[in-house]
């Protein structure tokens, strides 16, 4: 699938602006602070109904605007289908989603509609964060290929704050406690069963993928399921139950999954390069890329901010090179362009967008 259309109006230093960007490869180039990155961040609120760069409105929000807005035509994969996405946000929060000229409330709908992944300089967190970012990514990758995840992790969510509050206050009899504790494991066994199985998917996706960006010798990834694997999670929460009071909040669960990549006995993110981790971190993103397009039969949006930044000519050319296999629409920004001009097959589509102070002029299509 592509963004057939984009239509922006009042993000950060945009001027409004419609583009018809090329269904597989689209480099913005410009001077730093131009407005390259506002575009992706346009294209993300689109996506995701929320901005990767701020969690406040305010900045996102065009000066003495009241409102951003954000409009996609999208063109569906095999099927042909083409939906409209448009995304409102104003500065009191308020948040107004259309597709196909209805209103929807979940911004899962939107994501569905328009799957994104982002490569940033951000990126870096995915090994070097909190377990939280890596439960988003591997989540992200569940969603979209396994259509029960998402009831499955709502289930979870409803029965995790009923526990956390018994735990805080003690306002439950002992029949509702079991009742939620048994949801909760339920929930939670069915999440992990997805979160394995996708796992088992992704790591020779990945393996394989990081293989034609660099070698890693020793790398490896693996999976904590947020439990002891010897012992139910039954069994966990009932040993867990004193701590758990003293703690006000469930200790063990899902919600304590983590990817874990180590590089012989130490965690990656400690000895590799900033241009070792970049690679990593594109080869799990685009090993989730090729896992979405054999479920939806229909590829994800790349959106890659600086991408030669960290990488050296042939790593840079190297991650070109699989961006452009995966067949998809990839949005790149760069500062010089001469960078990214070359390297891309002859019959591969290119358009390439200056953008300066704002504004968002499509320069020719490469020849």
């Amino acid at each position: 699938m592509s963004l057939g259309r984009v239509t922006v109006t009042a993000v950060r230093n945009l001027h409004p602006v419609t583009l018809t960007p090329s269904p597989r490869i689209n480099i913005l180039y410009g001077a730093n602070g131009s407005g390259k990155t506002s575009l992706l961040e346009a294209i993300h609120l689109l996506g995701l109904a929320r901005s990767f760069r701020s969690q406040r409105l305010s900045p996102v929000i065009q000066h003495e605007q009241p409102t951003c807005t954000v409009f996609g035509q999208v063109q569906g994969g095999d099927d042909g289908r083409v939906c409209n996405l448009g995304v409102a946000r104003n500065r009191l929060g308020e948040l107004q989603i259309r597709i196909d000229g209805q209103n929807v409330r979940s911004a899962a709908q939107l994501a569905e509609a328009l799957p994104l992944q982002l490569i940033n300089p951000d990126s870096f967190r995915l090994l070097e964060g909190a377990p939280k970012v890596r439960r988003q990514f591997l989540d992200w990758g569940v969603f979209h290929v396994e259509p029960r995840f998402l009831p499955a992790w709502q289930r979870l969510q409803t029965a995790l704050r009923q526990r956390n509050s018994w735990l805080r206050h003690g306002r439950i009899d002992a029949v509702s406690q079991a009742a939620w504790d048994r949801e909760l494991c339920l929930a939670s066994e069915e999440i992990d069963s997805y979160r394995r199985s996708y796992i088992q998917a992704l790591k020779p996706v990945f393996e394989s993928v990081l293989r034609e960006l660099v070698e890693l010798d020793g790398l490896t990834l693996s999976y904590y399921r947020g439990w002891d694997r010897e012992r139910s999670l039954g069994e966990v929460l009932a040993a867990s139950l004193p701590r758990d009071q003293q703690l006000g909040h469930t200790q063990a669960g899902p919600q304590r999954a983590d990817l874990r990549l180590r590089l012989a006995a130490y965690n990656a993110a400690d000895l590799l390069s900033r241009g070792q981790q970049k690679l990593v971190v594109c080869a799990l993103k685009i090993a989730q890329g090729h896992l979405v397009d054999r479920a939806r039969r229909g590829q994800c949006i790349y959106l890659v901010d600086d991408l030669p930044s960290e990488l050296d000519e042939q790593h840079r050319r190297a991650l070109c090179r699989l961006l452009e296999e995966l067949n998809c629409q990839v949005f790149i920004t760069c500062v010089d362009l001469e960078a990214l001009r070359e390297g891309w097959r002859t019959d591969t589509p290119v358009a390439l967008f200056h953008v300066e102070q704002g504004r968002i002029t499509q320069t020719h299509d490469r020849e």
